[in-house]
């Protein structure tokens, strides 16, 4: 079992900026990526940015470019997501996940950080 654990969220305003942190511990046999998802109260959970363990090429949603950044220390099993310029419609349940190799989609979840973005 992989468990993954969420930190870094808050309540700030708009503009202000957060970081989100995400370690995986446990039975790992290496990662195909790990990403970032959110879900809004009353919304389904979207995606919002992944990157690729092997070479950390990164991935975005339209609406995070140019905002967020994420980024991983493979070393440590720790994937990171910055966030700039927040806005109200970021609020949301930010859930970190992780692709096992072997795995055809993301089988690894934490249990989500709460990031309330006022304006």
């Amino acid at each position: 079992q992989v468990q993954l654990v969420e930190s870094g969220g808050g309540s700030v305003q708009a503009g202000d900026s957060l970081r989100l942190s995400c370690a995986a511990s446990g039975r790992i046999r290496g990662f195909v990526a790990m990403a970032w998802f959110r879900q809004a109260p009353g919304k389904e959970r979207e995606f919002v940015a992944s990157s690729r363990w092997a070479n950390g090429d990164p991935y975005y949603a339209d609406a995070v470019k140019g905002r967020f950044t994420i980024s991983r220390d493979s070393r440590k099993n720790t994937v990171f997501l910055q966030m700039n310029s927040l806005i109200p419609e970021d609020t949301a349940v930010y859930y970190c996940a992780a692709q096992s190799i072997g795995a055809g989609e993301y089988n690894n979840w934490g249990q989500g950080t709460q990031v309330t973005v006022s304006s």
